[in-house]
């Protein structure tokens, strides 16, 4: 675990991607930066499971929401998730 601005970060990738988002905010390059944003993937009124990125920002050249995840290892259960939050909403998660 990675300390910055007094945040945990689960790892030092998730931490320096933290700071590069921080810069480009400050920069304007983005905006309304938020850490461990959820999904609630529910079908016909059955909770399945939640997906929790690691940043949610609006990019200003791309006027959209970005879905972002700091990954080191993709692993089975994350890449069920990802392309179930994508089925049921329409959520494009990147990848870092």
């Amino acid at each position: 675990p990675t300390i910055v601005d007094g945040i945990r970060f689960a790892s030092r990738k998730e931490a320096r991607v933290y700071a590069g988002l921080k810069l480009r905010e400050k920069a304007g390059e983005i905006a309304d930066l938020s850490l461990q944003p959820v999904v609630h993937c529910d079908i016909k009124g059955v909770h399945i499971c939640d997906y929790r990125a690691d940043f949610l920002y609006f990019d200003r050249a791309l006027k959209r929401m970005i879905w972002l995840d700091a990954k080191g290892v993709r692993t089975p259960v994350y890449k069920l998730k990802k392309k179930l939050v994508l089925a049921l909403t329409g959520i494009e998660i990147t990848e870092v």
